[in-house]
């Protein structure tokens, strides 16, 4: 049958990408985009550093418009999922027939109890980053603590502290990202907040908010209290799929759609999930894996536009590239570290603090992180999954 009517379900880069890349592919057909965020479509990445920095105006984000895609543009959210007739129904009331759907509608950040509360923040938006934004200016050079030091935790530390602002980040974990990058790792990157007077506080939980109907303060599970003119709360996101309920569409226990290794859903390949949302099967690793970095969103897109419209459809590998800007430099994680590596830790010399992680299996190099060292990425890559990549990755870091 041939494809008249494609439906895309989340306006952000996966989503985006999908409608881009039809039109680029020479697809004719109508497209329709549903997003219940006005601002979208926008990249995220910028929302936790240059955005809310001052550094960038919001439109620099932009990821293009409907309209530039000859596409249909619902600011609504999708509600309900009837595969056998191929209806979306909107929480608008509408339904969209489709003959190709796409999920691509992301994830919310979990949250704290007591939320929302004045002066507590998440920031997946552009209006979480406007509001954020304004917060810091009102609290000037005062305290903000930020729960949760991943990726976007540390980013927001990042940027609080150019600005002067006194900064605390909490982590359950031993130190931040330790779950993914092993602690001795993990240790070795926490040390950039020290370097840049951060108080880094691990190991402890929040018990709760402070202060109401404005934040005051954030307790510990361990008795303290620690003073806040403001706090973000970065402790992870969960896919939005509570709409799908009943729909037959297969989940995890986490929420995420199980696809194959062609981003598709079902058997005949009508409906595709990417991005936040999407657990697919790695052929390589022959297992199914759910990603939330902006590369998986992008390949998988990819993969879905050669699924919808040919010449064939390739299937999707979880390459695994990550990276994230943090006090004037950059860290980069490429693979995915197992639990079973083997740990080489190579330091360079430079204004800041330099180093490169091998990932070690066997012989091959499994995965690496970069730390402010452009050069070592570029050797990780020459050598990554090569016979004797791991030897040849470290000798080469080494005489950089």
């Amino acid at each position: 049958m041939s494809v008249r009517r494609v439906v895309i379900v989340g306006a952000s880069v996966g989503g985006s990408r999908v409608a881009s890349g039809l039109r680029q592919a020479g697809y004719t057909g109508s497209i329709t985009l549903v997003d219940p965020d006005p601002d979208a479509p926008y990249d995220r990445p910028p929302l936790s550093k240059q955005i809310l920095a001052g550094d960038w105006a919001p439109d620099r984000a932009s990821l293009g418009s409907a309209g530039q895609w000859r596409a249909e543009r619902h600011t609504a959210a999708a509600a309900a999922l009837n595969p056998a007739s191929r209806v979306l129904r909107l929480d608008t009331g509408d339904e969209l027939e489709y003959d190709r759907l796409v999920l691509a509608c992301g994830a919310s950040p979990r949250t704290l109890p007591g939320m929302p509360r004045r002066g507590v923040h998440l920031l997946r938006t552009l209006a979480d980053c406007h509001a954020l934004r304004a917060d810091l200016d009102r609290i000037g050079s005062g305290r903000l603590v930020v729960v949760g030091g991943g990726f976007i935790g540390a980013e927001v530390a990042s940027t609080a502290r150019s600005r002067g602002i006194g900064t605390t980040v909490v982590e359950a974990l031993p130190a931040p990202l330790s779950g993914l990058l092993g602690e001795e790792v993990a240790a070795e990157l926490a040390l950039l907040h020290e370097d840049n007077g951060v108080r880094l506080l691990c190991g402890v939980s929040v018990a709760g908010l402070v202060g109401d109907p404005v934040v005051t303060g954030v307790a510990l599970t361990d008795g303290r209290t620690l003073d806040a003119d403001a706090v973000v709360v970065g402790i992870g996101v969960g896919p939005n799929t509570d709409w799908l309920a009943g729909s037959g569409v297969a989940l995890d226990d986490d929420g995420g759609v199980l696809c194959d290794e062609y981003c598709a859903v079902d058997a005949d390949h009508t409906v595709y999930a990417i991005g936040d949302v999407a657990r697919c099967r790695d052929p390589l690793l022959r297992r199914h894996l759910r990603v939330e970095h902006w590369t998986n969103a992008v390949e998988q897109a990819d993969a879905v536009v050669r699924g919808i419209v040919g010449p064939a459809p390739v299937a999707h590998r979880h390459a695994f590239f990550v990276w994230s800007d943090q006090y004037g430099g950059k860290i980069t994680l490429l693979g995915r570290p197992d639990p079973g590596d083997d740990v080489t830790v190579v330091r360079g010399a430079g204004p800041l603090r330099r180093f490169a992680v091998a990932y070690r299996r066997g012989a091959r190099l499994g995965a690496a992180l970069t730390v402010n060292w452009p050069k070592a990425l570029v050797a990780a890559r020459r050598s990554l999954d090569a016979p004797s990549g791991a030897d040849d990755v470290v000798a080469a870091w080494k005489n950089l």
